[in-house]
């Protein structure tokens, strides 16, 4: 046992071979008057501040819990630079407070030392000096006098020399994102509280709790009106700014370091402690049929999803509740009802990718990018294969036989007899379609055609003879259906249904067919009503666009 000035009690203990003194214990206390003393922990703590320099926790209730708050590696440095420790540590302390209600959170106590322009915070948790050093921000320097922290425990308020009181915020941003083009800045502090700011009017505007543990990472939609944020709980949570609430939220097994969002908005991008690999998450808001936010998850639900792995026996475990999770989230949205009826006064799309009827006006183009540099090659007719006839709608149809020693005129009749008796599935559903003047199958055989099916289709009723047809009083079956496709058009544009498709259908129709409808006067008569009907279809249309595009105007404040 031994004692000295320094106010301190220690027992020491020889158990090395050398015979050299080892400290087993020891009791300690301030080896200068103490200046300043508070009260902590409902009254179990005391703390005391000395003009030794050195910062104390004193228990009233058991002494072995006293202890000196660490100022970091003090004995190490001084034994460095061969110097008392006293020389060291920071200046005695003339004022001081602390705040219990966060004090697992941050530093709860702020120190003031003598002659010093900068005040420091302390971790009691940890019984460690804090990272953090408070410097005011006036332009002469001066001592810090006084401080106090607010009653939330997330300010402190400090008084200097010079007249100067300034007030700052205890907490420690940990992650920060900014979305350029709205103007929003959203911070993380270590209360795991997200705080979104308006850069513009400098004022807070949203604040979003639920974590319960580290925030990890935070990121904006590309529209700015989702935030994502991710913490150590496993969680990741989407907020809504406009709504100023949770629209969705999920657990995982293993906890997200990382998120991002894709510009499209269609992929998010994780990471995850421990794994190697990035995860993948597709949105469904923009697959799904509803997107209406009272289908989304509500804020106090949070769905359990387990992260996808490579062995196949552990995934087909994983995917049946996952699976069980998907019917039952199914089941409670509303089914997308299809109208069976036209809306007066509108128009119906078709709803085919526009790629479908936007090629059919763009088939010439496509040709001649797809030409090939070297023309095909005929393969070598084998002796064996039955002779066939090809058709567009893939039956095998055989080709009848016939003599070689035959003249032109009788080629001729032969041909003539063989598209007539080849007529295909598009001109008999046309045909019968007419008959009870109800095109809807028709329709849906035309979307089911690719673009260069239906030209091909369309190109068959082509007259290569037109000018034997005009001198010929047996009407031809081409004439018929090339009438029956003009009165196919006027029905569907009357009913205003599948109407860019039709449009583009229409267009192929007319560079084909348009020299022989201007020879035929019958064909001109039908062609003229086609006109009128379109015409009036799209001033119409017209009308509702520019109806439209003038109310946009108006309320945007802009000219196109």
């Amino acid at each position: 046992m031994s004692s000295a000035a320094d106010n301190s009690i220690k027992m020491w203990i020889f158990d090395n071979n050398e015979g050299d003194a080892r400290l087993l214990r020891f009791r300690s206390g301030h080896s200068a008057p103490p200046r300043c003393i508070r009260f902590y922990g409902n009254g179990k703590f005391i703390l005391s501040a000395g003009q030794d320099r050195a910062f104390r926790l004193f228990s009233v209730v058991q002494d072995q819990q006293s202890r000196e708050l660490s100022q970091r590696h003090v004995a190490k440095r001084a034994k460095k630079l061969r110097v008392k420790e006293e020389e060291i540590k920071l200046k005695p302390v003339i004022a001081f407070d602390c705040a219990e209600i966060r004090a697992r959170d941050w530093c709860n106590v702020v120190t003031c030392h003598m002659d010093t322009s900068k005040a420091y915070v302390w971790r009691l948790q940890n019984f460690v000096i804090g990272e953090h050093i408070l410097t005011p921000s006036s332009e002469t320097e001066s001592p810090i006098k006084a401080c106090t922290i607010s009653a939330c425990g997330n300010f402190t308020i400090l008084g200097t020399e010079g007249g100067w009181i300034e007030k700052f915020n205890l907490q420690s941003v940990t992650k920060i994102a900014y979305h350029r083009a709205n103007g929003l800045l959203a911070t993380v502090a270590d209360d795991m509280v997200l705080v979104l700011f308006d850069t513009v009017s400098m004022k807070m505007v949203r604040r979003f709790e639920g974590h319960t543990d580290r925030i990890t990472d935070l990121c904006f939609s590309e529209d700015g009106k989702w935030l994502i944020s991710s913490s150590m709980d496993g969680t990741l949570r989407i907020w809504d700014i406009s709504l100023a609430r949770q629209i969705d939220a999920m657990r995982v097994d293993v906890s997200i370091t990382s998120v991002s969002m894709s510009p499209n908005m269609d992929v998010l991008a994780t990471t995850h402690v421990d794994q190697n690999g990035v995860y993948l998450w597709v949105n469904q808001a923009l697959f799904s049929p509803s997107a209406n936010v009272d289908s989304y998850a509500s804020g106090k639900h949070v769905r359990n999803v387990l992260l996808p792995t490579v062995s196949s026996a552990e995934r087909s475990e994983e995917e049946e509740p996952i699976k069980k999770s998907q019917d039952s989230n199914q089941s409670n949205i509303k089914p997308f009802v299809i109208m069976d009826h036209q809306i007066p006064n509108m128009i119906t799309l078709s709803l085919l990718p526009r790629s479908q009827w936007q090629s059919l006006t763009n088939l010439d183009i496509i040709k001649v990018r797809n030409k090939p540099i070297e023309p095909p090659k005929k393969p070598e007719q084998a002796p064996f294969f039955l002779p066939t006839v090809p058709s567009l709608s893939g039956e095998i149809l055989f080709e009848p036989p016939s003599s070689k020693e035959t003249d032109g005129n009788t080629t001729e009749d032969i041909g003539h007899k063989k598209m007539a008796d080849l007529s295909s599935y598009f001109s008999r559903l046309l045909q019968s379609c007419g008959e009870l003047e109800s095109y809807s199958a028709f329709t849906d055989y035309l979307k089911g055609l690719s673009p260069s099916s239906l030209d091909m289709e369309l190109r068959m009723l082509q007259l290569i003879d037109d000018d034997e047809v005009e001198e010929s009083e047996e009407p031809r079956p081409e004439l018929q259906s090339i009438s029956l496709l003009l009165d196919y058009f006027i029905h569907e544009l009357s009913c205003r249904n599948n109407f860019e498709f039709v449009q583009a259908v229409l267009k192929l129709f007319l560079k084909i067919h348009g020299e022989t409808i201007r020879r035929h006067s019958t064909l001109q008569e039908k062609a003229r009503k086609l006109l009128d009907v379109q015409s009036k279809v799209w001033q119409k249309i017209d009308k509702m666009f520019q109806s439209s595009r003038c109310m946009v105007t108006f309320l945007s404040n802009s000219q196109f």
